[in-house]
């Protein structure tokens, strides 16, 4: 029988807390208002001097959870390569920051790592002691763009059924799942000066049950002439190639990697007044994980904020609140 639980990655609220609006401790006791069992977050953002955060700072994160009764189930990690402008860090270099989160991770009280997209696969052996020292799991996210026709994700993927531990896995990001290409992103990119002729082009793609991602694999790695015909404008020439970061795959592409999955986020761009998010059926990937039994968090990773529309407020408290408010409804629904 599925457990699934609903979660918020602090992610979501990143502005409120960038310009002030909102603490840490404000943060947290939003999740608690808005009745949600665990939080995500981004120590390199919202813990000072993470990795190596002071002790009176780890007792104050501790402090928040027991005062809100939140679950820690994930810490968002970052493998920056490019820390120096003369080379990219060594293997052993890499692999030394990792054990850091791993050690900062257990400090937290958070059992699990959001490795971000990309990271090599050659960090998993090494890194596997430290997992099982510290009781925390290493975990890949597969985001739009970088799925699973990458060939990097395939490679981590790979390392990670060869070593069979429950020490490595997978963290979806629902964004692979898109069935409309976002609202809020065409009206942003409109709005400085894209073409409404190239969205038209990507809707229809999304209408035929594909996307650009595919189209451009299809098509030996390059744009199709008809997409070619709809850049027009110099707006549309910058954001063209991030066209392709909005995949839309049947829920199905999951079954192999169920049992290596630990842990999904739920992007969200639009949450609509009618209550389902804009171009994501959340209800239909809910159904699929019951069904799956799938015991694990779903958390809400909003993005829609970075396309508000100048002049407009931003609405990351309104969309989290919203979105937590129909993932669980859909659960109260599907699991009773």
């Amino acid at each position: 029988m599925s457990r699934i639980k609903t979660a918020v990655s602090l992610y979501s609220l990143q502005d409120e807390y960038l310009n002030h609006r909102m603490s840490l401790d404000d943060l947290m006791k939003f999740l608690k208002e808005h009745h949600v069992e665990g939080v995500e977050i981004l120590p390199d953002q919202m813990i000072k001097n993470a990795p190596h955060p002071s002790n009176e700072d780890v007792a104050h994160w501790h402090k928040l959870l027991e005062e809100t009764r939140i679950k820690p189930v994930i810490a968002d990690v970052f493998l920056n390569t490019n820390l120096y402008h003369n080379r990219n860090l060594t293997q052993k270099e890499c692999i030394e920051l990792l054990i850091e989160e791993i050690k900062q991770a257990n400090r937290l009280g958070m059992k699990l790592i959001r490795l971000v997209s990309m990271v090599p696969y050659w960090v998993c052996e090494p890194l596997l002691p430290y997992c099982e020292k510290y009781d925390v799991t290493i975990a890949l996210e597969v985001h739009a763009g970088m799925a699973f026709d990458e060939p990097e994700t395939l490679s981590f993927i790979e390392e990670m059924k060869r070593l069979n531990s429950p020490y490595i896995g997978l963290v979806i990001d629902t964004g692979i799942f898109c069935q409309k290409f976002p609202r809020v992103v065409v009206n942003y990119e409109v709005n400085n000066g894209a073409s409404p002729e190239m969205f038209a082009y990507l809707d229809q793609l999304f209408e035929q049950g594909t996307d650009l991602h595919r189209v451009i694999r299809e098509n030996n790695g390059e744009f199709p002439e008809d997409f070619k015909k709809v850049i027009k404008t110099k707006e549309d020439q910058m954001f063209a190639p991030l066209c392709d970061g909005y995949e839309n795959y049947p829920f199905t592409v999951l079954d192999e990697y169920m049992p290596y999955i630990k842990h999904f986020h739920v992007k969200m761009f639009e949450m609509t007044p009618e209550g389902p998010e804009y171009s994501m059926d959340y209800r239909g990937l809910l159904e699929y994980l019951h069904e799956k039994n799938y015991d694990g968090y779903v958390a809400t990773e909003y993005e829609g904020n970075r396309f508000t529309l100048p002049g407009k407020p931003m609405q990351e408290k309104e969309q989290v609140a919203a979105n937590q408010a129909y993932l669980q409804e859909c659960l109260k629904e599907i699991q009773g």
